[in-house]
């Protein structure tokens, strides 16, 4: 039977900041030991050492007071909420009585936040949940730039970060928490001295690694929530399995050209990111931001509304995006918003999960796959300089550039033919099969597709893929070439 236990908000901080949890039991007592076996924390302010419930709990099944009655034998049914009822005097005694103080705010942090103060959503006590808890970001790009900034300005007090990566010239048209002067640093280095700069009253870890099966579990444990700034399809995938296994909420984001989404996964109390997408995309059918571009203030609002999201679930909110995927279009300016609903045959967190612990998700998700197709056995490679070579040695070659207009207006190798991807089988007698044909776009991707698609189509010519693409070209042979 599916029940709903309804958390009190002193003990919530032991249930992962949930109000509401659902479990599967027969009787109240199951239920009261599948929560307490899932949250630990919980069950030494419920029960003594005599495993009874504590004299100044109460328990409800609906609007009835069972501890009296059947007690933890009591039956429940489908769609029944257990309440948990402890008795309350006020804050301090409540935080005595539970096990835990949170920090108080010093004059100098009580100045700082005040705009929090003065809401009562928030006040004195949010702020102080909100200096007691942690955040793990994984990435400090597009959606962790703003995130991070957020997060510090808001008075997180310990925020950990996750990133291996360097500032990059092209990162900084999104990515706000760097700086010309920060190019060639490590990113977790330029982020954590920018949200020092912006709040000095916070603790900030750094993890300069890349996340992997191996580490992750071993770096959520010490996190209260974990926050997706990913843009890869594998650590998407890892980010939330972990969070489903180490029973952390997921808030998740993800940007493309002008669309973004955010969701908040938390499998104890609703829908995980495979219940939406039970399995990725084949590799290379969802262009990346660097094939298919990001307009600038996307990842800064998505990322706002993750930094949002965030602050609610420490806050105790009851409306955060659990159970539901918020859509953004920048480009017509509109939200919309798509109810979710809990996968009960999901591998990872329904009724009979088989992934019981992280998995290899290069190979889950089509990369680095141990078997390499027929197609890309056989598929010829030149370098940019061997390329050259044989244009200097005047080769009786041709070179297709398969990019879109737009990129071949930013940068091109001389006497390329533009025929972009989608054109390239259409438009195949266009290409002389007597001579080779280099194929070429901008980092080797989209090249290597349309030569697959070419043979599939039964062009007879050589075709041969220009290794890196153009951004090989200028790094090796034409620096005046613009990379981008």
């Amino acid at each position: 039977m599916s029940i709903t236990i309804a958390i009190p908000a002193p003990l919530r901080q032991f249930a992962g900041g949930q109000s509401q949890i659902e479990v599967e039991a027969k009787t109240a007592g199951e239920a009261l030991d599948l929560l307490t076996s899932t949250h630990a924390a919980l069950r030494r302010h419920l029960y003594n050492d005599q495993n009874a419930l504590r004299n100044f709990v109460n328990v409800y099944l609906n609007d009835e007071d069972i501890r009296h009655a059947s007690g933890p034998n009591t039956p429940v049914k489908d769609g029944d909420t257990l309440m948990i009822v402890p008795s309350i005097a006020g804050g301090a005694v409540v935080e005595e009585e539970v096990g835990q103080t949170l920090p108080e705010l010093s004059n100098e942090e009580i100045l700082r936040y005040s705009r929090h103060l003065i809401m009562p959503e928030v006040g004195m006590q949010g702020q102080r949940k909100l200096k007691a808890a942690s955040v793990l970001m994984i990435g400090t790009g597009g959606l962790g730039a703003p995130l991070g900034m957020y997060l510090a300005a808001a008075g997180v007090g310990r925020i950990g970060i996750v990133d291996f990566d360097v500032v990059e010239e092209s990162n900084l048209q999104r990515q706000i928490i760097h700086g010309s002067r920060d190019l060639g640093r490590r990113k977790v280095e330029s982020a954590r001295d920018r949200m020092r700069d912006i709040n000095p009253h916070i603790e900030i870890e750094t993890h300069e690694t890349r996340l992997t099966s191996q580490n992750a579990m071993g770096l959520f444990r010490n996190y209260d929530i974990i926050v997706d700034g990913t843009d890869n399809f594998p650590t998407r995938y890892l980010v939330n399995d972990a969070c489903v296994l180490s029973g952390k909420p997921n808030v998740y984001g993800s940007i493309f050209r002008f669309e973004g989404q955010s969701s908040v996964f938390w499998a104890q109390r609703g829908a995980c990111y495979r219940c939406l997408y039970p399995e990725p995309p084949p590799p290379g059918l969802v262009p990346s931001c660097a094939e298919g571009g990001v307009l600038g203030v996307l990842p800064g609002i998505v990322g706002a509304i993750q930094a949002n999201e965030t602050i609610k679930i420490i806050l105790g909110a009851e409306d955060i995006l659990v159970n539901r995927l918020l859509l953004f279009d920048a480009w017509a300016m509109k939200f919309r918003e798509f109810k979710l609903r809990k996968d009960p045959k999901c591998p990872v967190c329904g009724e009979n999960p088989t992934i019981k612990e992280l998995i290899d998700y290069e190979v889950f998700c089509g990369i680095g796959a141990p078997q390499a197709t027929a197609a890309e056995e056989k598929l010829d490679e030149i370098s940019a300089i061997e390329l050259n070579a044989r244009r200097l040695r005047g080769d009786n070659i041709q070179i297709i550039d398969v990019r879109e207009p737009h990129e071949f207006e930013i940068a091109r190798i001389p006497g390329t033919r533009l025929i972009p991807l989608n054109q390239v089988v259409g438009r195949m007698n266009e290409i002389d099969s007597e001579v080779d044909t280099i194929v070429h776009c901008k980092g080797g991707v989209r090249s290597a597709k349309a030569i697959e698609a070419l043979k599939r189509a039964g062009f007879t010519g050589k075709l041969i893929n220009l290794k890196g693409g153009i951004t090989a070209w200028a790094e090796d042979v034409d620096p005046r070439v613009a990379k981008y």
